[in-house]
């Protein structure tokens, strides 16, 4: 079974690539698809995250463990695509070369894709330059001052144990 991948760079202008990919190939092989379609050597650390329809971040398969012990985690070459990518419109989100920050948006579009080369895995289709530059990555929290935090946190004690102050 041949998939058919969508994969689109995190930036302000459309940068996209699809990728026809043996569904029994690894991650480490997409890895290397995507990182040779975007024009990037693929020698940087990089990882795939497990994601879900709204693109929250999961489980992460990196290209190379750098845990020891318990943390461990399954490794890109030991994840086959077809147990990563299920159905139609799973998702992932990759992230290349760590101290950049380029971040993907990985997702399944077709699986049984007719693919009439033998060649895979096969750029399908480009759309876009990839910048120079890997944008800035905004993280964004909501905004509570510490009196708001603290009086939020003792409405919730409060709630739980009763009425409680504390001088």
């Amino acid at each position: 079974m041949v998939y058919k991948i969508r994969v689109i760079l995190n930036t302000e202008e459309d940068v996209i690539r699809d990728i026809a990919i043996d569904a029994s190939a690894s991650l480490e092989d997409l890895h290397n698809a995507v990182t040779n379609s975007f024009g990037f050597t693929g020698e940087e650390m990089a990882s795939f995250y497990r994601s879900d329809e709204t693109w929250v971040q999961g489980e992460e398969h990196p290209l190379f463990d750098m845990g020891e012990g318990v943390d461990q985690k399954i490794q890109m070459r030991e994840v086959i695509l077809s147990d990563a990518l299920i159905n139609q419109n799973d998702k992932m989100i990759y992230v290349y070369d760590f101290f950049n920050m380029w971040s993907f948006y990985v997702e399944l579009i077709q699986s049984d894709f007719i693919h009439d080369s033998t060649e895979l895995p096969s750029l399908l289709f480009s759309l876009g330059v990839v910048p120079n530059d890997a944008p800035e990555i905004q993280f964004e929290s909501e905004d509570l001052s510490a009196d708001d935090f603290e009086e939020n946190q003792l409405e919730e004690f409060d709630d739980e144990f009763g009425d409680f102050s504390y001088n």
